[in-house]
């Protein structure tokens, strides 16, 4: 990875007492994260993707929410304005290039970082369908050819499956943003192909829209409880639909839980 010239220029020095804390948020786990350090009075900046995703924290004095997309380049001069004194990196499972570009910062800038990544599902429910352990592990078979597929794997890989539309008959559930419904758009997908809903979904609309589009198979991403995953898996058990599920990628995180007491002792270990 080359470095930015950026991380070459000294950074001051930020005494405990006036430095913030960066929570990168964005899911469901940042807002208990954030609920929970708003009660010590931590000084946080949570930096998150949409303005749709501000509406997530409640406010408080302490909390200050911060809308945009940060380049690996960008980040040493946030990191100076907002007088950056620890990292807590709770974004998505899948973000991989903000989990990579927050640890080589937090490394390179000496800065500590701690990743909370939500739980796993339990191995006896995930042990339910099949697993692949990428989207072009799956597109090399034949597993989706002629079959009605939702997809509840985000906006984003929705590229990849744009040469199957003559192959089989897709389906995407995303979030409702622009930014979501360009993409799937752009990816071939047509209006009545598209259904846009934002977390949670309950059991019984899940099921109603599997039966709605006569689903035969779903593919879904390891995401755990927050992103539904034990509720597709439930619904795919209840009406005989086999469930694709793409494994987590690999991240090298330097210090991780999965425990919000771990993390908030973290926080005021150096704030």
């Amino acid at each position: 990875m080359r470095i930015p010239p950026a991380f070459d220029q000294p950074l001051p020095t930020c005494k405990p007492a006036y430095g913030k804390l960066w929570l990168i948020g964005g899911t469901q786990e940042s807002v208990e994260i954030a609920a929970a350090i708003a009660n010590y009075n931590i000084r946080c900046i949570i930096s998150v993707t949409t303005s749709a995703a501000r509406s997530l924290y409640k406010p408080a004095p302490c909390l200050t929410v911060w809308v945009g997309r940060l380049t690996f380049a960008q980040i040493p001069e946030f990191v100076k304005q907002q007088e950056i004194v620890a990292i807590v990196d709770a974004s998505h499972p899948y973000a991989v290039e903000v989990s990579q570009n927050a640890i080589f910062s937090a490394q390179h800038l000496q800065i500590p970082y701690l990743r909370y990544e939500r739980p796993i599902l339990s191995p006896s429910t995930a042990s339910e369908g099949e697993h692949f352990d990428s989207f072009a592990a799956l597109l090399s078979t034949n597993r989706l050819q002629n079959k009605r597929v939702l997809l509840t794997v985000g906006y984003r890989p929705l590229h990849l499956f744009q040469a199957w539309h003559d192959r089989t008959t897709l389906f995407a559930r995303i979030l409702p943003s622009a930014i979501a419904l360009e993409a799937a758009t752009q990816a071939g997908f047509t209006p009545d192909r598209l259904i846009c809903l934002r977390p949670p979904i309950s059991d019984e609309l899940e099921l109603a829209l599997w039966r709605q589009w006569k689903i035969q198979l779903v593919i879904t991403k390891a995401s755990g409880k927050p992103g539904g995953e034990d509720t597709k898996r439930l619904v795919a058990t209840q009406l005989g639909i086999p469930l694709i599920t793409i494994s987590r990628p690999t991240v090298n995180y330097p210090q991780q839980t999965c425990d919000l007491a771990v993390a908030l002792d973290f926080c005021r270990q150096y704030l």
